[in-house]
């Protein structure tokens, strides 16, 4: 699988992306936004990107035009109705799905992923410490008829998408330990956690982990 095969889709929507009155997706992490971080790290594995949100006018004037702004079909449904948009909108078969609010998602987590796929399931969810993450999955662009009729019939919560949906947990722990990639599944909830997310990464610049 290349890069000309995924598209990347961040979820910005509803009330759980602001933080201080503010959407999280514009909060300051390095050195520049929260969403133009996951934008470039997404850039290595993804040819195209695009947002779904509920308010476009708030992100067109500061993303990157080369990224896709989309809605929801599916008004007030929480992540899966952002999931069902980036599947019916994507470009590409295979889609990497995370949240707007998560400074530190992985590449290297979703090349494992991408390691593991297999033609009979809707998505690849990676595991650690014995949690799902699927804000952090890869998902096939052909399950979104499939989460339709779940929308349809008003099947919004995390459990019942993970009953509906035929997915594979892929264990990250063992990759976590070598590559040091634990903060992955890192949300900004609140303003000690951004500051929490400002010192991991100052710490990870300082020992030559990454580059900004």
């Amino acid at each position: 699988m290349t890069s000309s095969t995924i598209t990347g889709a961040i979820l910005s929507g509803g009330p759980n992306s602001l933080i201080f009155g503010k959407a999280k997706s514009g909060l300051r992490v390095g050195n520049g936004s929260l969403i133009d971080r996951q934008v470039r790290i997404m850039r290595e594995i993804c040819s195209e990107i695009i947002v779904v949100t509920d308010n476009p006018l708030q992100l067109m004037d500061n993303l990157d035009p080369k990224v896709r702004l989309i809605t929801d079909y599916f008004t007030e449904c929480g992540p899966v109705g952002g999931i069902h948009a980036a599947l019916n909108l994507a470009r590409h078969p295979f889609v990497w799905i995370v949240g707007c609010d998560m400074p530190f998602i992985s590449t290297e987590v979703t090349r494992r992923l991408i390691q593991n796929r297999a033609e009979k399931y809707d998505a690849l969810i990676p595991i650690t410490q014995k949690h799902l993450f699927p804000l952090h999955g890869l998902y096939r662009k052909n399950c979104a008829d499939k989460i339709t009729r779940m929308l349809e019939s008003k099947e919004t919560t995390k459990e019942q998408f993970l009953e509906r949906m035929d997915w594979l947990g892929i264990e990250m722990d063992n990759l976590i330990n070598k590559q040091g990639i634990d903060d992955f599944t890192y949300v900004i909830q609140s303003e000690d956690d951004l500051k929490h997310a400002q010192e991991l990464l100052d710490q990870r610049l300082c020992f030559g982990e990454i580059q900004e």
